[in-house]
């Protein structure tokens, strides 16, 4: 009789199943290089992420690619 389960799926369970899924956006945010930019996420929701320039948040995304978005767009304009 073997050991193997018959479902690795069910034997092998992750238990951060919301950051590895695609639809819930970067769990880990985003950094410029120079670090004077950065969207991290906001405690309490999946998607939405903060945006801190020099050490004051300055705007609230509601994604990943609308934060990385306006932080370029803002780089630009300074």
């Amino acid at each position: 009789m073997s050991r193997t389960p018959s479902d690795y799926r069910k034997f092998y369970t992750c238990p951060n199943k919301g950051v590895l899924d695609p639809k819930k956006g970067s769990p880990e945010g985003y950094v410029t290089k120079d670090g004077s930019w950065a969207a991290v996420p906001l405690m309490g929701s999946e998607t939405k992420l903060v945006i801190i320039h020099n050490g004051e948040q300055v705007h609230v995304a509601r994604n990943y690619d609308a934060a990385k978005t306006y932080i370029l767009k803002e780089k630009k304009k300074k």
